[in-house]
């Protein structure tokens, strides 16, 4: 491809279900063209202020916040966040001179976009969901193409806008599946290499009631011979990192996710869609648990997507406490359910989005 000076804005936001994609459509865009230069935009005091630099690329913080549906009371300063946060993507963007604008969902992407499209500059969405998010259905109709990464999005987009790539998964996932690598990965969680190994993420923040589950059950599931990887997530890692034992290795983040699939028989997660895009690529067998406090609850709606092509076992919050939970896990000790199962969830989805997407607007800044 004809090199180019472009210059692009990514905006993401909130978690990393929305960081992630992003960043692997920017190194997918430094990749093939390394003279691209990339800015970041995401809300202040969010992970991706930190998560974005550590990766390599600059990143300018918009005083935003999403809508509370539930505690009407923290929107009061929403609006007063969203007209500074509109005044301010405008001088990011007079000043950046960027040939088109990115964005990946979550609250910050909203306002950059908004101003984009109003001053015509060429503009995409990702969205990760099969149930939109609300920021990508209020852009959709401004924006020149959406990518989404299930079929029949035409619930949420025009249609003629509309691409299926898949979604942008962490390439550093990508390892060679061999008895070597497995052990090795497993003594880097200092695990045996002979025991059922459950990896336990609650999404990029955590998930209290899974965490809370997972320590009722300890004790058995340890009894019945399995081992744990377990990232709690920040806000309940004082809480249980007195657990970390020599069958019990726990972390508040895990920087080695490569390591952790790797070293996992089974893993049991949220459905977020980045999630269920990394199990899957990998094939791995999961149980997804849906959060019930997302937007439209749409986590549901994804674990559902598998449970339907016999890709994933779904359990809900409620269910956590019984032995059925236990039940579950423990039926996964069966090398062709788990086979059967990883399969399905590997033959469901795209995995070269990041690449695809990337390319395509590279093209597109050179029309």
């Amino acid at each position: 491809m004809k090199k180019k000076n472009i210059k692009l804005i990514i905006s993401c936001g909130g978690t990393g279900g929305h960081i992630f994609p992003a960043l692997e459509i920017a190194k997918s865009l430094k990749k093939i063209n390394s003279d691209v230069d990339i800015l970041f935009v995401g809300a202040r005091n969010k992970m991706e202020m930190n998560k974005v630099p550590k990766a390599g690329f600059n990143i300018i913080g918009l005083w935003i916040q999403g809508w509370y549906r539930n505690a009407i009371f923290k929107n009061i300063l929403f609006p007063l966040k969203l007209i500074i946060s509109l005044i301010h993507s405008f001088f990011i963007i007079i000043q950046f001179r960027p040939n088109a604008i990115i964005g990946t969902g979550g609250f910050a992407s909203g306002p950059v976009l908004f101003v984009a499209t109003f001053f015509r500059y060429k503009t995409y969405i990702q969205e990760q969901n099969c149930f939109a998010g609300l920021t990508n259905k209020i852009l959709s109709n401004r924006v020149d193409k959406i990518f989404v990464a299930y079929d029949d999005m035409s619930l949420f987009f025009p249609i003629n806008k509309t691409i299926n790539f898949g979604n942008p998964v962490r390439s550093s996932l990508i390892t060679k599946l061999n008895i070597s690598f497995i052990e090795k990965s497993r003594t880097f969680f200092n695990l045996s290499n002979k025991k059922f190994t459950i990896l336990i993420i609650g999404g990029s923040l955590g998930a209290e009631p899974i965490n809370k589950a997972m320590n009722y059950h300890l004790k058995n599931l340890l009894n019945e011979d399995c081992q744990l990887i377990w990232q709690t997530g920040e806000r309940d890692f004082n809480n249980y990192k007195e657990l970390h034992s020599k069958n019990c290795s726990v972390y508040h983040f895990i920087d080695r996710m490569d390591l952790a699939y790797a070293a996992a028989d089974l893993v049991i997660s949220r459905s977020g869609a980045i999630a269920i895009a990394e199990i899957s690529m990998l094939s791995k067998a999961s149980i997804l648990i849906p959060s019930p406090y997302v937007a439209d609850d749409h986590q549901t709606v994804n674990a559902m997507y598998l449970k339907e092509n016999d890709a994933c076992e779904l359990m809900t919050e409620q269910q956590l406490m019984s032995q059925e939970f236990v039940a579950k896990i423990l039926s996964f000790r069966s090398d062709k359910l788990r086979q059967k199962i990883g399969k399905n969830a590997h033959d469901l989805f795209k995995y070269d989005a990041a690449n695809n997407i990337a390319k395509l607007i590279l093209e597109d800044c050179l029309c």
